[in-house]
């Protein structure tokens, strides 16, 4: 088979080697041309390490996909691939009708996700490599998930940096504006062409449900955006507070709060930090509360600030629990890597003045899997801590 061939420095397929499948463009020590797509990677001397999605304008020139360098990367090849990552869904499908199906390089397909919302996918090619292979995966997902419709919502940051264009495009079939899907018995509604990420926070899902076996009393969920955690925690609580920056998100919270019948949960639009500071001074008190904020580090350079972000309102949250009561934490912040983030925990549990024990810890689910050796493929961190003065 005849393809266009890289060759990388041994320090570059020292990283393949090691189960990593970035190469980076300083590594690449002869580029096979200025046309994306799929190309032999060879040694200095010529032995042959593999397949792999090449981006000319990327930093993150290859992305490895097959060991073996004489592999067909047709439609059966990626048609095996999908089904791979789809059987390691099984345990999702038993309690969930929205869930990813393909998490990049952590089912060995960089820079593709996929995830399903009911009879329908939606889809993000985040490589220019990839988006030469897009019809072949648009297919080989028809013919696995048989879905009712295809979007892709390609309207990242990272395509630019890969030379791309964003845009959101209907692939195949029909995709609703707004699509009902149900987790652990409750039910919300993803929206597929405008919400965040693909339609719906996915990857809290199974950190949802733990907050709900503990609900009670009065509950709040800071930063709510459309009531994800709030409708969960209705399930134990008497009275539930979403609270949200955002009109319309909060909008659609309401929405989910009818759809399950929870007409206990109020939606309050405000500033979370300056809400919590005045739910302090009112001495309040919540039996359950989720803090789950938006990415404040979204690079190396912005951590420092972001620590003093999420230290400040943890120690708002906690300084807020109830005697007996549960604080769900979370951080979806790449660069706050775990250590930090139990770091900044403990320094804000001693400046609130509370005993907070530290009942579990909580990271990605089986859908958004953690790759040891792929450290960009977990980003999401989260703490159960219980009130025990």
């Amino acid at each position: 088979m005849t393809r266009p061939v890289a060759i990388v420095s041994g320090r570059g397929a020292g990283r393949w080697q090691r189960g990593h499948p970035w190469i980076y463009k300083s590594d690449v020590i002869e580029a096979p041309g200025p046309i994306p797509g799929v190309v032999t990677v060879r040694e200095k001397n010529g032995r042959a390490i593999g397949v792999a999605l090449w981006s000319p304008a990327s930093e993150i020139s290859l992305r490895m996909l097959d060991r073996d360098p004489d592999a067909a990367l047709g439609g059966a090849w990626w048609e095996s691939r999908l089904r791979d990552a789809l059987d390691r869904r099984d345990v999702v499908e038993r309690h969930a009708t929205a869930y990813r199906v393909v998490h990049g390089e952590g089912d060995a397909l960089p820079s593709l996700v996929v995830d399903r919302y009911a009879r329908w996918i939606v889809v993000q090619f985040m490589s220019a490599g990839l988006e030469s292979c897009r019809g072949e995966i648009v297919d080989a997902l028809g013919r696995v998930l048989e879905p009712a419709g295809i979007l892709a919502r390609n309207d990242v940051a990272v395509r630019r940096r890969e030379g791309l264009a964003e845009s959101v495009e209907l692939l195949a079939g029909d995709v609703p504006r707004t699509i009902e899907v149900e987790e652990h018995g409750v039910r919300y509604l993803a929206a597929p062409w405008d919400g965040q990420k693909t339609g719906a926070f996915l990857d809290q899902r199974e950190n949802r449900a733990a907050i709900a076996h503990v609900s009670c009393g009065r509950a709040l969920d800071c930063f709510a955006y459309h009531g994800s955690f709030a409708i969960h925690l209705a399930r134990g609580a008497r009275e539930v507070i979403a609270l949200d920056a955002s009109a319309p998100a909060l909008a659609r919270a309401r929405e989910n709060a009818a759809l399950n019948g929870f007409a206990h949960v109020q939606c309050v639009e405000a500033d979370a930090f300056e809400w919590l500071r005045e739910a302090e001074r009112r001495k309040e008190r919540f039996d359950t509360i989720a803090l789950d904020p938006p990415a404040f580090a979204k690079n190396k350079a912005s951590l420092p600030s972001a620590i003093r972000g999420y230290k400040e309102v943890n120690l708002r949250a906690m300084r807020l629990v109830a005697s007996g009561g549960h604080l769900f934490t979370a951080s979806c912040s790449f660069h706050l890597g775990k250590a930090a983030f139990l770091e900044m925990l403990q320094e804000a549990a001693q400046d609130s003045g509370r005993r907070l024990a530290l009942r579990a810890i909580y990271g990605q689910p089986v859908d958004h899997p953690e790759v040891l050796g792929i450290p960009e493929t977990g980003y999401i961190k989260g703490a159960m801590l219980e009130a025990v003065d």
